[in-house]
């Protein structure tokens, strides 16, 4: 088993990135580099809210209750400042 993952941005013009897995994806994600956005970094402020199509570990407590707020429709949603990642995904961002 790999230990990088390529985390792409379907429906972007932004091209795919290839990151060792665990990396927090708020230290290396940018507005040059993604869709994605970051505010607090720490999960409250929900700024980096996208959808995660991909095998990740479920949100913790304090994510999810985050997530029942920001997009009670979205099943795949995550904030990217919380995601562990462990495989490839693919990232979309989610416009509230």
């Amino acid at each position: 088993m790999s230990n990088l993952c390529i985390i792409s941005f379907p429906g972007s013009d932004f091209a795919p990135i290839t990151l060792e897995c665990h990396q927090n994806l708020s230290e290396y994600l940018t507005i040059q580099n993604s869709p994605v956005l970051f505010g607090c970094r720490t999960g409250i402020c929900g700024t980096c809210l996208v959808e995660v199509i991909g095998e990740i570990s479920p949100p913790k407590l304090d994510e999810q209750e985050m997530l029942d707020t920001l997009a009670p429709y979205y099943p795949h949603a995550r904030l990217a400042c919380q995601v562990d990642l462990t495989a490839n995904v693919e990232i979309r961002k989610i416009e509230q």
